[in-house]
């Protein structure tokens, strides 16, 4: 039999969510960001639920040729651009916009030989401090670009650093600079991230690219995403594979850091850190065992974590346990393990099994 590890995508909830990020932005297009995996969700599974998207955002080469064979004919976006010539040919003949934001980059491009135009984005730096061109070298970056015969359409955009601060100033300051950068430029613009989308309207402009809000987790602070309107889209799940009876005084899991405090049942549920499931996690973390709360107790084992069922003294072999999901926000187990949703949906492994329903 296969091993219960499963993560389940609700592809309704992704267009749900889709569609959220069209009601906020209603003027503008939308580039759905897909990298990584899609967020660990899985690219083309993904990609053809979020198919009213009028273009995708990939970090990777192979992701987009990936997306062209599988039939997409959408804008798609490299959003770390090129890494060297050989990506030239490529990127032409499949059809991909390219963003530069280094002059190394806009040297491969200049030196390149094309048989055909490549669309450009110009990433510009305007206070990530990450990657881009400073705002003052916009118009002269821009003018080398224009002089060549392999450039298409030309796009700008930029990144912001604290949008998911509704009161931080720095997104403003952000946005003024973008603004006076590209005064005298013509080009659409892109800066909206999904904290932007929902939180800064100002910053919408010709397109929003929402990555996170997609998969159904919060990207703001203090917010969650039932707050704000998102429906979770993976459920990472198993099922207890035992149900121990412990005495009062006994330890459990790796370092005997957990000492049951009164005589209780125990479960050990399949999913550890190999499955992604954060090593980090703390005594204490929630999981649901048939729908209710229960807790982590002792160390994340690699294959394995066991879970106080005091709660639920019924509880049996093959009984499901729900690490996160619709009833349990991601976010919420990103907290208690001091991280984001981000890294624990990008880091489920690739022996847990992938289902996909609407």
């Amino acid at each position: 039999m296969t091993r219960p590890a499963v993560a389940r995508i609700n592809l309704s909830a992704l267009q749900h969510n889709l569609t959220r990020v069209q009601q906020s932005a209603p003027g503008s297009r939308v580039m759905a960001v897909i990298k990584a995996n899609a967020y660990g969700h899985g690219l083309v599974p993904v990609a053809r639920a979020l198919a009213a998207a009028d273009a995708f955002g990939v970090v990777c080469l192979e992701a987009a040729i990936s997306l062209r064979e599988a039939g997409f004919s959408q804008r798609i976006v490299l959003l770390e651009g090129l890494f060297d010539e050989g990506d030239l040919a490529l990127i032409q003949g499949y059809q991909l916009d390219v963003v530069i934001h280094h002059i190394s980059q806009l040297e491969l491009l200049e030196q390149g030989q094309l048989a055909a135009p490549v669309d450009v984005w110009l990433k510009i730096d305007t206070g990530m401090n990450r990657l881009g061109f400073a705002p003052d070298q916009a118009a002269a970056v821009t003018e080398r670009l224009e002089r060549l015969p392999q450039l298409g359409s030309l796009r700008y955009l930029t990144h912001f650093a604290c949008a998911d601060e509704r009161d931080n100033p720095a997104t403003q300051v952000q946005l003024d600079r973008f603004g006076e950068s590209c005064a005298d430029l013509n080009g659409e613009r892109s800066l909206a991230n999904s904290a932007a989308v929902l939180a800064w309207p100002a910053s919408h402009a010709d397109w929003v690219r929402p990555g996170i809000m997609l998969y159904g987790a919060s990207p703001l602070c203090g917010e969650t995403a039932q707050d704000l309107g998102l429906q979770a889209v993976m459920t990472l799940a198993t099922r207890l594979i035992a149900v121990n009876p412990h005495n009062k005084g006994d330890a459990v899991g790796y370092g005997a850091d957990w000492i049951c405090p009164e005589d209780m049942p125990v479960g050990v549920a399949a999913m550890g850190y190999g499955d992604g499931y954060p090593r980090h996690a703390p005594i204490g973390t929630p999981l649901l065992v048939n729908g209710k709360r229960a807790a982590l107790i002792g160390r994340v084992s690699m294959d394995m974590v066991c879970v106080d069922l005091r709660t639920q003294p019924d509880a049996k072999v093959g009984d499901e346990v729900v690490l996160w999901g619709e009833q349990l926000p991601v976010d919420e187990v990103a907290q208690q393990a001091g991280t984001i949703a981000y890294e624990l949906l990008c880091g489920v492994g690739s022996r847990v099994q992938f289902e996909y329903f609407s």
